[in-house]
């Protein structure tokens, strides 16, 4: 599984919802119910699944899903 298609299922998870494909360019304002509160799941989810850590000055510069897969990737080497 490529690391989009694990962050993929996690997005599908958190929203539970299984039609939600993201694409790079893809924001909150992309996907119902992504508020606050469900974004901090997410990134717990993340840190979980990929068992790594965001600082807080990395979460305040990711503007869309391309941001936070090419993070992602960054910290576990792909």
């Amino acid at each position: 599984m490529t690391t989009q298609e694990t962050l993929n299922s996690i997005f599908q998870e958190v929203f539970d919802d299984d039609t939600i494909q993201i694409h790079p360019r893809m924001t909150a304002n992309d996907v119902e119910g992504w508020d606050s509160l469900s974004h901090v799941n997410l990134i717990l989810a993340i840190e979980t699944r990929f068992q790594i850590r965001f600082t807080q000055k990395e979460l305040l510069t990711f503007k869309n899903v391309g941001d936070l897969l090419r993070s992602i990737e960054a910290k576990i080497g792909v």
